[in-house]
């Protein structure tokens, strides 16, 4: 462990959490290889189902106001999980109009304001985008966490709750170290979620995990066992869908690794 990092130990669980310093003008790098799923439907109404491969490299400052910068790529690698190529591509599905590529810089990280005629947005500060400030007002007592989730995102909720609401957070990885471990712990309070001591990350990295197994989808919350930072996620259908996809099917799989970098655009040490 790197002499003065922030270290910290989830509550009876072996996770350990820790920061790498981040100066006020440095950025935090994030890396994310993702195969996420999209679908097409044709003109007989039949749904083609695939995932695609997207590689993102994202530099988010300690000064949220200053300059994002997003590099996103679709590598053009598909896997079709319903229906076929060749009958999709027959109706027009092409994937470049599926997903926004390219170099996007903005401040608050409004990537898309550009492309969408308007001037960036700072965000008001929630789960999905959590600002300094709201960060700053989150208990970092575990009971008290997961009652502030359950409060902003009521649990029973299909495609919600207070899970899904902590994952949103984690994966901007500013969270603090002791932040992360309260999450982590409060989560753990959830009956729906289990601890898991090594899985692999797409990449096959190890990695530890908290499952929540509650809905349409098996969600993997992955850690890095070396700090505690978010790493990844993976959903797996737990049951069939309309769309023809048998359960256990995985439908979105990513693979994180962050570092801190001294410069926006600057490359990771790794």
């Amino acid at each position: 462990m790197k002499a003065g990092f922030h270290n910290g130990v989830v509550p009876d669980l072996p996770v350990r959490t820790s920061d790498e310093p981040l100066a006020p003008e440095a950025y935090r790098y994030i890396a994310t290889h993702a195969w996420w799923m999209g679908t097409f439907y044709d003109e007989e109404g039949d749904c083609h189902a695939h995932l695609s491969e997207h590689l993102l490299q994202q530099w988010t400052p300690a000064a949220q106001d200053a300059d994002w910068l997003l590099d996103r790529v679709v590598t053009g690698r598909v896997t079709w999980l319903a229906g076929s190529a060749e009958r999709a591509a027959d109706s027009g599905f092409d994937l470049a109009d599926h997903w926004p590529v390219g170099r996007f810089r903005a401040p608050f990280g409004d990537f898309y304001a550009d492309l969408n005629e308007t001037a960036p947005r700072r965000p008001s500060g929630d789960w999905a985008t959590p600002t300094p400030a709201f960060v700053a007002l989150l208990p970092r007592d575990p009971a008290a966490l997961r009652a502030r989730l359950e409060e902003d995102a009521p649990p029973g909720r299909t495609y919600t709750g207070p899970f899904r609401s902590a994952v949103d957070a984690l994966r901007s990885c500013m969270l603090p170290a002791d932040l992360r471990a309260a999450l982590y712990a409060a989560l753990l309070q959830l009956p729906e979620v289990a601890f898991v001591d090594e899985v692999k990350d797409l990449d096959g990295n190890l990695c530890h995990a908290l499952v929540h197994d509650l809905g349409p989808t098996r969600t993997e919350l992955l850690v890095d066992p070396v700090d505690g930072q978010y790493a990844g996620e993976r959903d797996t259908l737990r049951r069939a869908s309309p769309c023809g996809l048998v359960e256990g099917t995985v439908i979105a799989e990513t693979s994180v690794r962050t570092a801190v970098v001294p410069s926006i655009g600057a490359p990771p040490g790794f």
